[in-house]
């Protein structure tokens, strides 16, 4: 570890077997806190490469507990976290929405670690019980359109790096690998990115997979369609900015789409969205980042036909009743 250290003071880059290596010496616990910490720093003083991202993420895939759910034809929504936004938990609700569509979501996720409260930490809250049994995930996908992959269930390997994420409480490359390695390899993602240089690289690896994605980026700073400025929208048949106006909405402000300072707080706006009480913002940021999602499934739809499925999902109780019906299956 200390010649890789070496190696990246003296600002060189990793190739992807060095890349690859380094993190399966990490997360088998031959690196100490120390180095760890200072392995992660370089990557916050400089940008990760194409080769070292695909290195770190086929280190922890080989590593991960697998579940196959190739059977459906799924699709995670979730991004990388890090932009220091602390918005409502948008790409769950999201998630929520596209099961009342119709769709079958595998959603990934974590506890918040550069935020108050990630996916994990509201579904827990709500009554959901993690699990890495591919029985009970296929009958949740069945019954209510959406099984959730809680991350560490998945990956045992980053137990040795978590404390020291904890620790240190801010983005790193961990967050930008989070939505590559859902463990069930979903046929289509939604990803957002916390900036347009990282947008960049996650579309240089997503052109290697097979894979039908959307990656998002507003341009203040947010990983996911915020509707507090333009966007920028990268899918396999190119790349384009856009503005709210051009999904049918208006501008808001950040304070609108506030998430809560606590996991408390962050689950009420949870199921206060859910319920069909949000905002008109709440609600329109939601729907703005499923009808994307939904049209990354199907691309034969257009955008409105998209933007209306989602808004129905949400304001009919669709997407309340998958999310009731998963929680329903974790009473037992």
């Amino acid at each position: 570890m200390k010649d890789i250290l070496h190696q990246l003071f003296e600002y060189k880059t990793l190739t992807r077997q060095e890349a690859e290596e380094v993190l399966r010496q990490i997360a088998s616990g031959q690196v100490n806190e120390t180095q760890m910490a200072v392995f992660m720093a370089v990557f916050l003083m400089r940008s990760i490469t194409v080769e070292e991202l695909i290195g770190f993420r086929e280190a922890l895939k080989s590593l991960a507990v697998p579940v196959d759910l190739s059977e459906y034809n799924t699709i995670d929504l979730c991004g990388t976290g890090g932009d220091g936004k602390n918005t409502f938990n948008i790409s769950t609700l999201s998630s929520f929405v596209l099961a009342g569509a119709g769709a079958k979501v595998a959603k990934h996720g974590n506890y918040g670690v550069s935020s108050a409260c990630g996916s994990s930490n509201v579904l827990e809250y709500s009554g959901y019980k993690f699990s890495n049994d591919q029985a009970k995930l296929k009958r949740e996908i069945e019954e209510a359109g959406i099984c959730f992959l809680h991350a560490p269930l998945f990956n045992p390997a980053m137990k040795n790096i978590a404390p020291v994420r904890r620790q240190l409480g801010i983005k790193t490359f961990f967050n930008i690998l989070g939505p590559m390695i859902n463990p069930s390899t979903p046929q289509n993602q939604l990803v957002g990115v916390f900036s347009l240089e990282l947008a960049r690289v996650y579309q240089y690896l997503y052109q290697e997979l097979d894979v039908n994605y959307a990656i998002i980026h507003s341009l203040d700073g947010y990983d996911e369609i915020s509707l507090t400025s333009p966007f920028k929208l990268i899918t396999k048949q190119g790349e384009k900015i856009m503005e709210p106006s051009e999904l049918g909405f208006e501008r808001i402000t950040a304070d609108q789409i506030f998430g809560g300072n606590t996991v408390e707080e962050a689950a009420s706006i949870f199921h206060r969205i859910i319920n069909g009480n949000g905002t008109a913002a709440e609600k329109n940021v939601v729907i703005a980042n499923s009808a994307i999602a939904l049209n990354v499934m199907d691309q034969g739809k257009s955008l409105e036909e998209c933007l209306s499925e989602a808004r129905e999902s949400l304001e009919s109780g669709k997407a309340l009743r998958a999310f009731q019906r998963l929680i329903e299956l974790n009473e037992n």
